[in-house]
């Protein structure tokens, strides 16, 4: 099998497309004026952040003046979490979320807590879904804010937001959805989600790193996050990323064209890469829900051998994928989403995710099938670990 490079860790991070690209090139040499200036090249850049603002308010259904320009989808997380909560104090201190957020938010509820608010943590069931019952019961007098994931980054389990936000907006809860990964993947519209913010970022879209967004609704007042400059309607100070933000605004143009291709094309691809692993190797499972779930994910264990074993043979095939969030994969510690799941801590870390894009191919999958084939014999030939020794 002649050797061939393979990239399959888009829930990672996405190449920077050429239109993209040739959209940021002008804004760091002739088109590089400071936004807040007065004078030609100034007002330039201000106009173009203005059309990044429209596209990206475009992608998911918002007004331009609802979103805000942020360094990446964890800043507009922490903001919204962090934010939401000093703004709704004095109803109360107690916070909602789920065992299988982004460390984003996670870390967000443990600096929360060191200040004083009680935050919950609600479980999952099997397939990553956070149950209305289970939901229902944790929501008190003092709730102030409930964040829930749209879609898990390890898993890709889509989560029903729109439910959820009801339940919020009856009780007159502030509800936040991290959409990092479902931007671009799915139909994200804040008007049918029901959400209050709403947090995404640019290099999941084929777009730039270092440029996020945050949706905030009409009428819910964050306090600003970044202090020192009028930047963002005085809510996010600091001198404006211009070629970032203008990169942004063209990915999610390019996204929304295509957004119907794009997702049945990846779940094509998805199913197929499913079917031929279960075909030619035993003991593996699927984890997460197979009905609602991000189009280009599959997480896959493989029992009785390490992931990182996995990735590091993979990779000398030259099949590059994860171990689980690109956060945290250089940690030993198991997936808080597999373990929240229900996986044995035995088996989390023989999980594998392959998440897929725009430049996959089917034969980067029928290349990547056979390399995982040789790779998973070799593994468990010399495993300490097998079907028969009762791990």
């Amino acid at each position: 099998m002649e050797k061939r490079q393979v990239y399959l860790d888009y829930a990672a991070t996405t190449p920077v497309k050429k239109e993209v690209l040739d959209a940021m090139l002008p804004y760091f040499t002739e088109n590089f004026g400071n936004p807040s200036s007065l004078y030609t090249v100034g007002q330039n850049a201000k106009n173009a952040i203005a059309e990044a603002r429209e596209r990206v308010a475009a992608l998911i259904h918002a007004q331009p003046q609802e979103i805000f320009f942020t360094g990446s989808g964890t800043e507009a997380d922490n903001w919204a979490v962090i934010g939401g909560a000093l703004w709704k104090q004095e109803k109360g201190r107690h916070i909602i979320t789920t065992a299988i957020e982004h460390h984003a938010l996670l870390h967000s509820g443990a600096y929360l807590e060191k200040q004083g608010f009680e935050v919950t943590y609600l479980p999952v069931n099997a397939e990553g879904f956070v149950e209305a019952e289970t939901l229902k019961s944790a929501i008190r007098e003092d709730t102030i804010l409930i964040s829930v994931m749209l879609a898990n980054n390890e898993i890709g389990t889509i989560q029903p937001i729109a439910e959820i936000a009801a339940l919020a907006k009856e009780r007159g809860i502030l509800m936040h959805t991290d959409a990092v990964q479902a931007l671009g993947n799915i139909p994200v519209d804040v008007q049918a989600l029901g959400v209050d913010l709403l947090s995404v970022s640019a290099h999941k879209i084929y777009g730039p790193k270092g440029v996020g967004a945050l949706y905030i609704r009409k009428g819910v007042r964050l306090p600003a996050y970044i202090h020192g400059g009028g930047q963002e309607a005085n809510r996010r100070a600091g001198t404006e990323n211009l070629p970032g933000i203008v990169g942004f605004g063209k990915a999610a143009e390019l996204a929304g064209a295509g957004l119907s291709e794009h997702a049945a094309r990846l779940q094509g691809l998805r199913d197929y890469f499913l079917d031929q692993v279960a075909k030619e190797i035993s003991d593996i499972r699927v984890n997460g829900s197979l009905e609602h779930r991000l189009p280009g994910n599959a997480n896959v264990t493989f029992k009785y051998i390490e992931g990182e074993a996995i990735l590091l043979l993979l990779d000398l095939a030259g099949v590059e994928v994860s171990t689980g969030s690109a956060c945290s994969s250089a940690s030993l510690s198991p997936s808080h989403v597999l373990e929240a799941i229900g996986v044995p801590v035995e088996e989390i870390h023989g999980s594998v995710r392959f998440s897929f894009g725009d430049f996959t191919t089917k034969e980067d999958l029928d290349y990547t099938v056979e390399a995982l084939k040789e790779t998973v014999a070799k593994l468990r030939a010399i495993s300490s670990v097998s079907k028969d020794s009762g791990f």
